[in-house]
C-alpha cells in the first residue's frame, strides 16, 4: 500500500481552551472557551523544527517529546506514514497546568494538522476517529471532545470507544475565569480523589448533572444549583485551597462557580450583565478574564487570517 502524499503548503490550526467537569459532570462535561492556541505545520524536506511563542515558550521541549509533535506523529501513523520533515510554529495563549485544557489543545492541534496536511486525510481519518485518537492520547474524552467540537459537550466511553455529543450553550452565558499564578499537575489533583464516595453524594451529583444540561442550554437562572458538586472539588482542596475557597466565596454570593477541570483555575458562568462585576470579585493573586463561548472547536484556518 502506497504511503500518503502531503500538501506543499503549510496549514494553520486553531484550538480553543476548554473547561471540563463544570461542577457535577466529572469526566463527562466540557465547555469550549474563546481563548486560543494557533499552530502552523508544514511538511519539510527533512528534520524537525519547532518554534514556540507565548505560554510555555521557556519550558516546553522543541523535539520529538513535545506533546503536539507526538500527536502529529501518532496521527501520521494512522494516515499511512510519516513525512520527511516537519516545521511547527506554535503561538500559545492557553495557560499551562491551570485546568484550561492546554494539553487537549496541543493534542487536537496535532491530529487535526496531520489530517489537514495529508492529501485525502479526511477520508482516512474521519471526525469520529479523531475523537477516539485524541482520547487515546489524552486518557479521557471530556476536554478533547469540547476542544474538537466546540460548544457544550457530553462525552462518554462505549465499549472502549469515545463518544460525544455537542449542544449549544445559552447565548446569555458568559464564562469568567480566575487564573492563579501557580499551576497544579492533573496527576496531583486526580491522586487526591477517593476510590469510593457516599451513595448520597453520587445521587446528588447525578441530579445536578442532569439539571446542568438544562441550565447551560436553556435556563441559565438554574446554574447555581446545577453546578453543585460532591464528587471531586472538596477532595482536591489540599492541592488548591485558595481555589476551593474562592469557589465557596463566589457561590455564597450567588455566583455559579466551579473548579475548571483539575484546577486550579476557577470558572464562573454568569449572565452577560454581571460578568464585569464578577470579574472584580477575586482580589489579588488572580488574573480574571471575561471570555466568550467558542462554537467552532478546532478549526483549520487560512494562513493570513
Amino acid at each position: 500500500m502506497a504511503g500518503p502524499a502531503f500538501r506543499a503548503a503549510a496549514v494553520r490550526v486553531r484550538t480553543p481552551a476548554t473547561s471540563a467537569n463544570l461542577g457535577p459532570g466529572f469526566d463527562a462535561f466540557g465547555l469550549s472557551l474563546g481563548l486560543y492556541d494557533d499552530v502552523v505545520v508544514r511538511v519539510a524536506d527533512s528534520g524537525l523544527h519547532v518554534d514556540i511563542a507565548g505560554e510555555g515558550a521557556e519550558t516546553l521541549p522543541r523535539d520529538e517529546t513535545h506533546l503536539l509533535v507526538r500527536s502529529l506523529r501518532t496521527a501520521f501513523e494512522l494516515l499511512g506514514g510519516q513525512p520527511r520533515g516537519l516545521e511547527v510554529v506554535c503561538a500559545n495563549r492557553i495557560p499551562h497546568g491551570r485546568g484550561l485544557g492546554s494539553s487537549s489543545a496541543a493534542i487536537c492541534a496535532g491530529i487535526v494538522a496531520a489530517r489537514a496536511v495529508t492529501i485525502g486525510g479526511d477520508a482516512r481519518l474521519d471526525d469520529a476517529a479523531l475523537l477516539e485518537l485524541a482520547t487515546e492520547i489524552e486518557g479521557h474524552p471530556d476536554n478533547v471532545a469540547a476542544c474538537l467540537l466546540g460548544g457544550f459537550t457530553v462525552a462518554w466511553m462505549d465499549g472502549g470507544a469515545a463518544r460525544a455529543i455537542r449542544m449549544k450553550p445559552a447565548d446569555s452565558i458568559v464564562p469568567v475565569v480566575f487564573v492563579p499564578s501557580s499551576p497544579v499537575l492533573t496527576e496531583t489533583a486526580r491522586g487526591l480523589l477517593p476510590r469510593t464516595v457516599p451513595h448520597v453524594d453520587a445521587a446528588v451529583n447525578v441530579g445536578r448533572a442532569a439539571l446542568l444540561v438544562e441550565a447551560l442550554t436553556r435556563r441559565p437562572e438554574l446554574l447555581l444549583p446545577a453546578t453543585e458538586d460532591r464528587l471531586h472539588q472538596d477532595y482536591r482542596t489540599p492541592a488548591m485551597p485558595q481555589s476551593v475557597a474562592l469557589v465557596n466565596r463566589l457561590r455564597a454570593d450567588g455566583v455559579p462557580a466551579v473548579i475548571s477541570g483539575a484546577g486550579p483555575t476557577v470558572l464562573a458562568l454568569v449572565e452577560d450583565g454581571a460578568a464585569d462585576k464578577v470579574a472584580r470579585l477575586a482580589g489579588e493573586g488572580w488574573a480574571a478574564n471575561r471570555l466568550s463561548l467558542d462554537a467552532a472547536g478546532t478549526s483549520v484556518l487560512p494562513l493570513g487570517s
